[in-house]
């Protein structure tokens, strides 16, 4: 099997290399070049531009088996990539978004395949547009099309997200046994799932013929509160953490922009059920433990001096804001 990764560079594409390897496929990577590979064995590298016709038409002449886009945001870069790769692969996955969903749920609160899909973010429309021009030119026979859906996925060469920021200053200061602000109790759900196991599910789609024409969930099945994430995550830096839940407009009408990711995605539920690519891909099983991930997550932001210990102001006026107003600290 011969795999063409658009990206590959980044943090799910490792955990896909990873396991295209162990299944013995070629595999090699197309982007410009611009950004260093996270870690693990380097695949072959075809230097191009995905929104250049040119580029892309370059690629597709060597005529991979399967084509894996990881950089398809707009449904014009879909469309390149359609024009290009249609007739010339046998597989195309698309790597979208649990946020084409939005952030209504179901009466049982989990989140299947089968949920309508109502996105309420820009990034959410439009993967979603991604997603039914891929689907529809499989339908037109250009290629067999499977559609991936990770949700929040971490790793060595990530940051480990909090409630709040993708790059936040909660670890340092919970390693440090400062309080750590928590929204609306904590209580939201959420799946976080390690970028080995969400690679394990396109690895083994590729090529798998009872995964065409299909959507899968990518996470992890255990539903985590965001309390949950707070404690392992202290367990994960040899510490017990100190929350203090205050309501998430507070935090939010403290910098809109700074937390936009609170206001858009991590104060709904977002817990996902990926049963069916588990039926379907019987090698995606997830089994990193989410202490052993973040701890390998948060030393290799130490190793890289990406860890951020900076002396943010406006976050430690909230807490002392928090405590002026009798929110107390209490244990996740």
């Amino acid at each position: 099997m011969r795999t063409l990764i658009l990206g590959g560079t980044g943090l799910i594409s490792t955990g896909i290399v990873k396991h295209l390897l162990a299944r013995g496929s070629d595999v090699a990577v197309f982007n410009r070049g611009q950004r260093p590979g996270t870690i693990g064995p380097k695949p072959v590298h075809l230097p191009g531009d995905r929104n250049d016709p040119a580029s892309l038409a370059a690629a597709a002449a060597q005529n991979f088996d399967v084509v894996i886009d990881m950089i398809g945001f707009t449904p014009e870069q879909s469309g390149l990539a359609i024009q290009a790769f249609g007739g010339h692969c046998k597989h195309f996955i698309f790597c979208s978004t649990v946020c084409t969903y939005g952030v209504k749920i179901p009466a049982d609160v989990v989140v299947d395949e089968s949920f309508p899909q109502e996105p309420i973010s820009v990034y959410g429309k439009n993967k979603l547009l991604c997603e039914q021009k891929i689907l529809g030119a499989a339908r037109e026979g250009k290629f067999a099309a499977t559609v991936i859906r990770p949700s929040c996925t971490y790793g060595p060469g990530s940051s480990l997200i909090d409630q709040f920021e993708s790059n936040p200053v909660s670890w340092d200061r919970m390693a440090r046994g400062l309080p750590v602000l928590l929204a609306d109790g904590g209580m939201g759900l959420w799946n976080s799932t390690h970028r080995d196991d969400v690679g394990k599910l396109f690895a083994y789609s590729a090529l798998n013929p009872v995964t065409y024409g299909k959507s899968y969930n990518a996470t992890t099945q255990r539903v985590f509160t965001w309390r949950d994430i707070y404690r392992e995550t202290a367990a994960a830096l040899g510490t017990t953490s100190r929350i203090i839940s205050v309501p998430a407009d507070w935090i939010i009408d403290h910098d809109p922009k700074r937390f936009g990711l609170l206001a858009e995605i991590t104060r709904y539920h977002g817990a996902y059920t990926s049963a069916a690519a588990m039926a379907d891909v019987p090698e995606f099983r997830c089994e990193v433990d989410y202490v052993d991930g973040a701890k390998e997550t948060l030393e290799d932001l130490r190793r890289r001096k990406a860890w951020r210990s900076d002396d943010d102001g406006l976050y430690q006026k909230m807490v002392d804001s928090a405590l002026a107003l009798g929110f107390k600290p209490q244990p996740a």
